[in-house]
């Protein structure tokens, strides 16, 4: 097995011989300037790094978070994302140590595209694991006045259909329902909605009893004729 920093340093090479400054230039534009770019979509990254698991292997257990966390630390989004990817491949097998490096991971280069699959598919999965962990992390999240903590603590429950907490979605909306910010609006709306799925009584009850902001109650409702 190479060694954390040869392990990452042929991964960046792998990627590097593929970049694509057009459409580097494009990706960049489309997520606000906010990170750099090699060029590489969803497809064509997935390839490579299959490609160079089949060479190299996949992160040994006791590599992995060292290598997801120097992945992590390199400038183009390409590495955050390959680095989640990684992390979504074992979630089921991942103890809970882990959950102090997803913390890191969301509050460090935060964007929506790194927040949601972290949200929905690692902490969603590991507070089913652990619900004990919910106390120390999710609630801390929500009352922390940080915007991605408590996106992800909106959303963890995304894909939990029938096995939502409800009281606790319905709590974290309330604490955030004043929000000003785009991202926690758009997540109250998207829970809503998903939510609505498997009961969409409980939805509609809820937003006509709450001052929901108008982005949020338009996505909660989105797909129901309102009464």
């Amino acid at each position: 097995m190479l060694s954390t920093a040869d392990y990452i340093r042929r991964l960046a090479e792998t990627f590097a011989a593929h970049a694509d400054p057009d459409q580097a230039a494009a990706m960049r534009a489309y997520m606000k300037n906010q990170f750099d770019f090699i060029g590489l979509k969803a497809p064509e990254r997935k390839a490579l790094t299959k490609q160079f698991y089949t060479e190299y292997g996949s992160p040994a257990d006791g590599q992995l978070q060292d290598v997801v966390t120097g992945l992590w630390a390199l400038p183009e989004r390409e590495f955050q994302n390959v680095a989640l990817d990684m992390l979504e491949r074992r979630v089921k097998k991942l103890d809970k140590s882990y959950i102090g490096l997803f913390e890191t991971l969301i509050t460090t280069k935060p964007w929506w595209d790194t927040i949601d699959p972290i949200a929905s598919k690692l902490i969603g999965s590991f507070m089913l694991k652990y619900p004990e962990l919910i106390e120390d992390y999710p609630e801390k999240w929500i009352a922390s006045g940080d915007m991605w903590l408590q996106r992800t603590a909106i959303l963890f429950q995304l894909k939990y259909k029938a096995k939502t907490n409800v009281p606790l979605l319905f709590r974290y909306i309330d604490n955030c329902s004043e929000s000003r910010e785009f991202f926690i609006q758009k997540a109250i709306g998207w829970a809503l909605r998903e939510y609505a799925k498997t009961d969409a009584a409980a939805v509609r009850r809820f937003v006509q009893e709450r001052r929901l902001a108008p982005l949020s109650r338009r996505e909660a409702l989105k797909g129901m004729a309102e009464e």
